[in-house]
């Protein structure tokens, strides 16, 4: 029985969680959760027994001093409580940690009974993966559920991936078994510029949450950080421009792809959801500045692409490391692939 002792009643609670690792390409969702918890100062309450789940040769603790005495910091799974007021008031649960190196069912019951416990409603993992998508373009975000009803009612795709998967995609098929409603959110960071941190994915997931729980959420310096490290990929490729043709070849292809929903009814529904998350009132006056529109692709007007940097000798790196060889592809064995259609399929999502 988890005992919670000095955690308030929470009010339509909702987890966000995400993991470092193989399902965080470009440190994006962990990063993301990151930010709700800094912008909302958030409590933890609770951290995970480390010898429980983690291989301290593989994460391995640090040591730091605290005015002249040593301390040691394990690699954990942390959960905390953020109070978000307002008109219609909702609380988060926000688990932020690396993916565990063992036991992963008993780790996703341990996550599930706290869930239980403080009445959560919704768990929604976030994940990022490398994906053939140029950094010149809206970050694509993918939003899956194993859920059909969810999937039908909170207009999401369900999932029907298989192949290898990570702590993502085992918490979402637990949450679904123990009849929690789960959603992955996925990221897809250009694999060529894979180096973390990654704002503007960061971005873009926020913005993707904050559709799917009815939040306004405070994006703080992100504007500014994606911008800068958009600007900062197109300077660093000047000087190289064969990797130009291959960015304006996935240009090419990711416009291609997308004139279908190119549609009066697509505009105007993006249009609307922009309008709501950036309180727009009546009259076409925002309410409050703000940088949204740099997602909308505002470099679309170029005649020739924006250059990235050049790519690492040898095959791309995932967000752990492994070679492309070794990390699941975008179509057939990732974290968050796509089908041949285009649409996203993952068991993490």
């Amino acid at each position: 029985m988890i005992e919670l002792e000095g955690v308030p009643e929470l009010i339509d609670p909702v987890m966000v969680a995400a993991f470092e690792g193989w399902n965080d390409a470009g440190d994006a969702a962990s990063t993301a959760v990151a930010h709700l918890d800094r912008e909302w100062k958030g409590e933890v309450f609770a951290a995970l027994d480390a010898e429980d789940y983690y291989d301290f040769q593989v994460n391995r603790p640090t040591v730091w001093l605290d005015g002249g005495v040593r301390k040691i910091t394990w690699p954990t799974t942390r959960l905390s409580v953020v109070r978000v007021g307002g008109d219609k008031p909702r609380d988060l649960v926000l688990v932020r940690g690396i993916e565990p190196s063992m036991r992963w069912r008993s780790f996703c019951n341990e996550l599930l009974g706290f869930a239980h416990e403080l009445g959560v409603e919704m768990v929604v993992v976030l994940g990022a993966l490398l994906g053939d998508t140029p950094h010149t373009r809206p970050v694509p975000v993918s939003g899956v559920t194993s859920d059909p009803d969810l999937a039908r009612t909170m207009d999401l795709e369900e999932t029907r991936y298989e192949g290898p998967t990570g702590i993502v995609g085992i918490l979402q098929e637990a949450c679904t078994h123990a009849g929690v409603p789960a959603v992955s959110l996925w990221a897809a960071v250009p694999h060529y510029v894979s180096q973390p941190p990654n704002p503007k994915a960061t971005m873009a997931l926020l913005n993707r949450l904050e559709d799917l729980i009815g939040m306004r959420i405070p994006l703080g310096e992100l504007p500014e950080d994606a911008r800068a490290w958009q600007l900062g990929v197109d300077q660093l490729a000047a000087e190289d421009s064969e990797v130009a043709e291959y960015v304006q070849t996935l240009e090419e292809a990711r416009d291609t792809a997308e004139l279908p929903e190119a549609s009066g009814e697509a505009i105007a529904r993006e249009f609307e959801r922009y309008l709501r998350r950036r309180d727009v009132a009546p009259g076409g006056h925002a309410t409050e500045s703000g940088d949204a529109s740099y997602l909308r692709d505002t470099s679309s007007g170029r005649t020739r692409p924006p250059k990235p940097p050049k790519p690492e000798v040898g095959p791309p790196q995932g967000a752990t490391g492994e070679s492309a060889q070794d990390r699941p592809s975008d179509d057939d064995t990732g974290p968050g692939p796509e089908d041949s259609s285009g649409s996203p399929e993952s068991s993490e999502d």
